[in-house]
């Protein structure tokens, strides 16, 4: 086994100490800034297998191509959209008493004709007293014009730069093709982020012919009643599954008061229990940061991850 950061840690402050404490005379007062290893958990709210069922929203941008593409592929058919997933790759479903796993896969490209929203920055003492306030608008346009304001206002640098095509924006799901951005409505106007006028923006709104991505989504079916779908569900989501009485009592407790408060946290060297505990939960070879994981404890399904501070 490879040693992580913190047993490496451990093994050093113990070292020391040993050290230390053959030097009666030593006047040791100071210690060096510790990283903190944060456990956090919460509840599912849900059984597993509830959890792990993917029910579409109730919106039009995202949840109506969703159920379209759902009656598409349920129970055997396939359903075919150009540059977007409309359902999530692994989600699970249920109908008519299958339980279905839902694979999206690419199938090709085809060269479409979609219209291209950009925007240029406007000065304040430039923006018109007709200009629009983004958060008046509809859901599909004012999403589309606010991921376009953080992807000027970052040069780029944003985690929702892989959804735009390069400066642009393209209107692809039913929600966006029949938005005010996709009417011309907004074309050439200008739009802002505050009452203010502070982050102002001219829009344009092009045709242009793109090469899109084909995604087809099928339907898998992976258990015939709920009992198996909830060994499916253990198997492929459930990260830890553990009782109390396979813990040691220190560990318990460390666990115990993480599900009641949200957290349990130590700064290094960790003491014996909390690391034996970060082993059982699989977080022994984490230095960093994980989150998101789904542990099954004491009859309760929780989520739980690990922060891992720097010290400053």
């Amino acid at each position: 086994m490879v040693p992580t950061r913190r047993r490496l840690l451990r093994t050093a402050a113990a070292t020391t100490a040993t050290a230390v404490a053959g030097c009666a005379a030593t006047d040791f007062t100071g210690s060096e800034p510790a990283a903190e290893y944060v456990l956090t958990v919460d509840s599912a709210g849900a059984s597993p297998v509830a959890h792990a069922i993917y029910e579409p929203d109730d919106g039009a941008l995202f949840g109506d191509p969703a159920r379209a593409a759902l009656d598409g592929i349920l129970p055997d058919g396939r359903h075919t959209t150009y540059g977007y997933e409309p359902l999530p790759d692994g989600a699970y479903v249920h109908r008519d008493g299958t339980y279905y796993r839902i694979a999206s896969v690419v199938t090709g490209r085809k060269r479409l004709p979609r219209l291209l929203v950009r925007v240029d920055p406007l000065p304040e003492d430039r923006v018109p007293e007709d200009a629009v306030l983004i958060d008046t608008l509809p859901r599909p346009s004012a999403r589309a014009l606010k991921m376009l304001h953080t992807h000027a206002q970052t040069d780029g640098e944003t985690g929702t730069a892989d959804l735009l095509r390069g400066d642009a924006y393209v209107l692809r799901r039913p929600a966006e093709r029949e938005s005010r951005l996709a009417t011309g409505d907004l074309d050439g106007r200008v739009v802002t982020m505050t009452e203010s006028g502070s982050w102002a923006y001219r829009v344009e709104v092009a045709r242009e012919r793109i090469v899109e991505p084909a995604h087809t989504a099928l339907a898998l079916p992976v258990a015939d009643s709920r009992s198996e779908f909830r060994d499916v569900v253990f198997a492929a989501r459930v990260d830890a599954e553990l009782a109390p009485d396979a813990l040691s009592r220190e560990s318990r407790e460390r666990l115990e008061q993480a599900v009641a408060r949200g957290t349990y946290a130590e700064t290094e060297p960790v003491s014996e229990p909390f690391d034996a505990l970060l082993d059982a939960l699989g977080l022994g070879a984490v230095d960093d940061a994980v989150n998101g994981r789904l542990l099954w404890y004491d009859g309760e399904l929780h989520r739980y991850g690990l922060y891992v501070s720097e010290p400053s």
